[in-house]
């Protein structure tokens, strides 16, 4: 089954939310961090209008929803009832349809895709998680003081959504985790130990060990490990064997996730700090400014210059 576009997703819910569509779609929301939205459907004392008649819309994006009230949730061949508050994880794998059974019902969402909790910023591969690879289907009755903790968290990724923090994006990852996590600890507990494959441990220590090299918080620190081969003689796996395994759990190699996580710190350091190109390119590991230079555009298509000043501006 093909998968729906985000644009589709964004006319389809407003439907559900009684809101136009250019109030759904805020400024900057799809900057280079992947896509992330929260929503309130249902407002109090607003009747929810009828669900859109797609049946089992498989979306290209990874959903939460807190829904209040009765709701069915159908899926290709069976069906979940739900007669109080639930928390209802959704992801591009299983197509579903929602289906709420009293008018007026109140309810919030948050929409992600995969580059948003991408490993190399989150620590997490989505598909990886326990909360995804149980057998059944994750949706959780919650009890009243469950329900309250989920809306509090909803409620601070709205607040985030509408300020100006620049760092917003990162804080909005950590709600995210927070309500998977929540997710996790309400499935039976002998759904949260599998046995781990060797090919997710791996990616797990290559992620944790990516992530230990950052911050660089003054211009004297160097980056340690730069390279696919670096990483491999780290964890003392063969940098093709290491490629193979994240290339088949992450979609990329190790070269395109190091560098990804390199651009991003280079991001920060030109935003952020005053410190001149030579001693970014040295810290990050560059021979000089020209090579950094030409790593930057490659992977932004700006020159790291250009970048700062845009930024700045």
């Amino acid at each position: 089954m093909k998968a729906a576009p985000l644009a589709e997703f964004y006319h389809d819910v407003t439907a559900c939310t009684g809101a136009e569509l250019s109030t759904l779609l805020p400024d900057g929301i799809q900057q280079d961090v992947g896509h992330f939205n929260v929503f309130e459907v249902g407002l109090p004392g607003q009747p929810m209008r009828e669900t859109p008649s797609a049946p089992y819309a498989c979306r290209s994006f990874y959903k939460i929803s807190l829904l209040r009230g009765r709701n069915r949730i159908d899926y290709p061949g069976s069906s979940l009832d739900l007669a109080q508050n639930a928390l209802i994880f959704s992801t591009p794998n299983v197509p579903h349809y929602w289906l709420p059974y009293d008018a007026g019902q109140t309810g919030l969402f948050c929409v992600f895709t995969t580059e948003f909790l991408r490993p190399a910023n989150s620590g997490v591969v989505l598909d990886e998680l326990p909360l995804f690879k149980a057998a059944g289907y994750p949706a959780f009755e919650l009890s009243g003081e469950q329900e309250a903790r989920a809306t509090a968290i909803f409620r601070r990724m709205q607040e985030e959504m509408a300020s100006d923090y620049i760092y917003k994006y990162d804080l909005l990852r950590t709600y995210v985790l927070e309500l998977l996590h929540l997710g996790q600890k309400l499935q039976p507990t002998t759904a949260l130990h599998p046995a781990h494959s060797a090919a997710a441990r791996l990616t797990s220590l290559f992620i944790e060990l990516l992530e230990r090299q950052f911050p660089l918080e003054a211009p004297q620190q160097r980056l340690r490990l730069r390279t696919a081969t670096d990483y491999a003689d780290h964890l003392a796996v063969h940098v093709n064997h290491l490629n193979k395994v994240l290339k088949e759990t992450t979609g990329r190699t190790t070269t395109e996730l190091v560098g990804t996580r390199i651009a991003q710190e280079a991001k920060a350091l030109l935003r952020q700090t005053t410190w001149t190109l030579a001693e970014i390119a040295d810290s990050l590991g560059f021979a000089d400014v020209a090579h950094f230079s030409n790593f930057f555009k490659r992977q932004l298509g700006v020159a790291p210059g250009a970048f700062r000043l845009q930024t700045r501006v």
